[in-house]
């Protein structure tokens, strides 16, 4: 029998590296980015076209390379980080597995330009698939410019799993917003499409956080600085008002490269319990320093989990840390009269009505604006699947009498006249539970309700019905205020602004991240922080990209999940009456915009053999 197993050749090899190291364009700005901090620059330039699909180029003032050593970068394991085995236990370079250029170089057209400062000339290299094409004596500035094209050109398989620009394009802003937090002092410029996204000259660690964050963050933070025997931990936390209701601002760095550790994030979320509520996130950016011998980076291409040598320690010490600075700036309870004034929080505590649990804006009185436009035979379809079997409703004449006190409430809290007769004739009450769920019985058991996927639902498609038809009022604003956005959230609104003032909003786009609100959706209460609805939409639009939806899906379904009601919020019984007359009022009452079912129906039967087993 002949011999099957052969050796690869190295342009298949590398292209199978390629698949570890370069998931997509974010994947070559990171490798590049990390080799110019290598490389000593203090100035470095990101250039981007299409996302990154087109062209990635990143431009350092760094040491350079001699023609020798340009070649060699492009070879697999090839580094100038490491010699031995021991020298991984004693990493602070980024890089050092000598793997990203030969990947990158496997997949896309490479162009690299670099020059040492000592040499009159530079040298440029031009590398296919993993050839040289071109190999020839520039001139050049002093460092290393590095242009990568067509990426995945020669692997279509891969490219067709690019996502879409503004997804590309977020992940690109995750990775520069690490690069550029770990190093203050180095200047970072990014461009995308010809249009300068950020510029950020060197400055402390503070400067660059707000740089990247927002002009906003700068009274929501708090400094932590804490010295120990294992690892000193440095940054800055955000005040509990600050936290947010969806995932994002978080960073821990660990000897300046940043990780993912669900471990360590669940420490610093310990340290903010009974300060805000479970499905808020705290905003954090921490540096830890730790003796490389006692870590371990070398887990996986992307360099992002690491392994510490105690855990536990390091969690505790991170838990405390945290805790400190909350309680030594009173934002948290703790006797400490040495205090900060500008760290003085206006954070009211969880049993408060002000608590971060509450929905944007939410004002019980004015719960009813929320439901409009019902169609009443769509109400009495849905609601006849659950109610099958009860006594025939009989639909007394409307024009019969003047106004009573039933027919006001009815007018109060939005009910149509069908509405009101089905619940006249059912004569049911519901009930809240835990301030999630809505109790409701009917003929067959009980109903269950949780009150947020209802609400979302209800929203979904009244704003669905917005985008589609342009029926959405708009409340003007008395006197217009105005927004400022990070970067990455700029993109983002510039993209769907039409869309949302087709909500109901009047918004406009007054240049350098800034927007104008001239009005906002009819109904929303006065009280409503639009700054951060705004804000919390566009990040559920952003958290939606990977799922792929239509546009008008997308906002919809951002638009719903950010004015809903929450889980923990006091609902009024007339509320609840409100909710679920308009949920069965919706075409598709059963399931929330992600799938969640509205409603589970628990039959008589399966509650009478809980109580006979």
């Amino acid at each position: 029998m002949p011999d099957i197993i052969q050796l690869l050749p190295d342009s298949i090899a590398n292209q199978i590296a390629a698949g570890e190291v370069v998931q997509r364009p974010a994947s070559v700005v990171k490798e590049l980015l990390e080799n110019s901090i290598d490389a000593g620059s203090t100035h470095i330039q990101l250039i981007i076209k299409d996302s990154g699909k087109t062209s990635i180029q990143v431009v350092d003032n760094g040491k350079g390379m001699s023609e020798t050593d340009a070649r060699m970068a492009f070879e697999r394991h090839a580094t100038s980080k490491i010699s031995n085995a021991n020298d991984l236990f004693h990493i602070r370079t980024m890089g050092f597995r000598g793997e990203a250029m030969a990947s990158i170089a496997a997949i896309a057209q490479v162009e690299l330009i670099t020059r040492q400062e000592h040499e009159s000339v530079g040298h440029r290299i031009v590398i296919e698939g993993s050839n040289i094409t071109k190999s020839e004596k520039v001139q050049a500035n002093p460092g290393t410019s590095v242009t990568v094209k067509n990426l995945f050109y020669n692997v279509p398989a891969r490219r067709k799993f690019l996502k879409s620009d503004p997804v590309e394009l977020k992940h690109i802003l995750d990775e520069f917003h690490r690069v550029s937090l770990a190093y203050p002092e180095v200047h970072f410029v990014m461009y995308h499409n010809g249009n300068e996204l950020y510029h950020l000259p060197k400055a402390n660690q503070k400067q660059r956080i707000i740089g990247i964050l927002g002009k906003n963050f700068n009274e929501k933070l708090v400094p932590v600085n804490e010295e120990t025997e294992v690892a000193s931990f440095a940054g800055f936390i955000g005040k509990p008002d600050a936290a947010r209701k969806t995932p994002g601002d978080q960073y821990i760095f660990v000897n300046r490269r940043f990780i993912k550790s669900n471990y360590l994030n669940h420490a610093i979320r310990s340290a903010y319990e009974d300060l805000i509520t479970k499905e808020m996130y705290p905003t954090y950016i921490l540096f830890l320093e730790i003796d490389p011998a006692n870590i371990d980076i070398n887990v996986h291409p992307t360099k992002t989990e690491i392994k510490f040598e105690d855990e536990r320690l390091i969690y505790n010490y991170l838990r405390v840390s945290v805790k400190h600075s909350l309680g030594q700036y009173s934002v948290a309870p703790m006797l400490d009269f040495d205090v900060d004034s500008n760290f003085t929080s206006k954070y009211s505590s969880p049993n408060t009505g002000n608590q971060p649990g509450n929905p944007v804006g939410y004002n019980p009185s004015q719960f009813p604006n929320f439901f409009r436009q019902k169609e009443d035979k769509a109400t009495l379809k849905n609601w006849t699947e659950i109610y099958k079997g009860l006594q025939q409703i009989s639909v007394p004449d409307e024009h019969h009498g003047s106004k009573d006190g039933q027919l006001l409430e009815r007018e109060a809290f939005g009910h149509s006249d069908a509405e009101s007769k089905f619940a006249q004739a059912v004569n049911i009450e519901p009930y809240q539970l835990h301030n999630q769920y809505i109790v409701y019985q009917v003929k067959s058991g009980m109903m269950l309700i949780d009150q947020q996927a209802a609400h979302e639902r209800i929203l979904y498609e009244r704003y669905l019905a917005a985008l589609k038809n342009e029926i959405s009022a708009t409340q003007k604003e008395l006197f217009p205020r105005t927004i400022e956005l990070d970067v990455a959230k700029s993109e983002v609104m510039k993209s769907i602004l039409p869309k949302i003032n087709r909500l109901g909003f009047e918004i406009e786009d007054f240049g350098h991240h800034s927007y104008i609100i001239h009005g906002t959706p009819a109904g929303l209460d006065e009280k409503t922080d639009i700054s951060q609805l705004i804000t919390s939409v566009i990040q559920q639009y952003v958290d939606n990209l990977e799922f792929q939806l239509g546009i008008d899906e997308n906002l919809a379904r951002s638009m719903a999940y950010s004015a809903s009601i929450k889980k923990g919020t006091k609902v009024q019984k007339e509320e609840m009456v409100v909710l679920i007359d308009h949920l069965f009022a919706c075409q598709l009452p059963f399931k929330s915009p992600s799938g969640k079912n509205c409603f589970i129906i628990i039959e008589l039967d399966e509650l009478t053999k809980r109580f006979t087993s």
